[in-house]
């Protein structure tokens, strides 16, 4: 099914938003077009004074907040439930994982609350309800969840700030699930606003394995704020479009990748 131009106007915005630099290549495979299509958005977008071309790709002019969480759970939607069914087939009862917010995570949320048996603290407040049963899975009694506490982000649906970091220290994990805006072999996984790098990089540091869940658009991107290097990262669980990105088999020789 064709997108609407608007539909591809407004999307290109909101990935602008995310990663403020995107190459026409990238925007071309998220939306499916061609790079004339994509050339022909990029410089209606420029008119309206969205953007400007820079070699290869574009660069926002916009400075604009990271996306609700219902939006982002509608992009890429079955790659991430593909991800989040690999990601369960890591865990074993009495672990203790950690679980920041993002889109993937709740994904992976949601097929965790068919098991049971585990230690899980998160800062999400989605990640949360989908455990305590209101999914149509009883899990108020299959698992321990902790919720962390701190400054509510509305949009987030989420905990942050340093109170929220003060907790993480006072756990240590098997694993932390965590689901980044953007992963590149030189930046390492980068998040949108400095409060979630930080609930990040401190679920890292507590964590004996470290999991990243990123669909194929994530990769090879750079948001704003780094919370962990590639060489900290033990698995990363992608899509199948990922292997079409010409810098993966970087990826591939010192992380774990897991694709499905």
């Amino acid at each position: 099914m064709s997108v609407l131009p608007e539909e591809r106007l407004e999307r290109i915005r909101t990935l602008l938003g995310t990663f403020q630099h995107l190459s026409t290549k990238h925007i071309a495979a998220d939306l499916g077009v061609s790079r004339e299509t994509v050339r022909r958005d990029v410089l209606k977008l420029e008119e309206l004074g969205y953007l400007k071309r820079v070699f290869g790709g574009v660069s926002s002019l916009e400075v604009k907040e990271e996306a609700p969480i219902e939006t982002r759970t509608q992009v890429n939607q079955k790659e991430k439930q593909k991800i989040a069914r690999a990601a369960v087939n890591l865990v074993t009862p009495g672990q203790t994982v950690f679980i920041d917010a993002g889109s993937t995570v709740t994904a992976f949320a949601d097929e965790l609350a068919k098991l049971a048996g585990l230690t899980i603290i998160t800062n999400s407040f989605e990640v949360a309800i989908r455990l305590s049963g209101s999914n149509g899975y009883k899990t108020s009694d299959r698992h321990e969840v902790i919720v962390l506490g701190g400054c509510p982000n509305v949009s987030l649906k989420a905990t942050f700030g340093a109170s929220t970091v003060g907790q993480i220290y006072q756990y240590k994990a098997d694993f932390a699930f965590l689901s980044p805006v953007g992963l590149s072999y030189r930046d390492g996984a980068t998040s949108y606003e400095r409060p979630e790098a930080e609930v990040a990089r401190a679920m890292c540091s507590q964590s004996r394995k470290i999991v990243l869940l990123a669909d194929h658009s994530k990769l090879g991107q750079t948001s704003r704020v780094q919370f962990c290097d590639v060489s900290r990262i033990d698995t990363l669980i992608t899509d199948i479009k990922s292997e079409e990105r010409p810098d993966f088999a970087v990826y591939k020789k010192s992380i774990r990748c897991m694709v499905v």
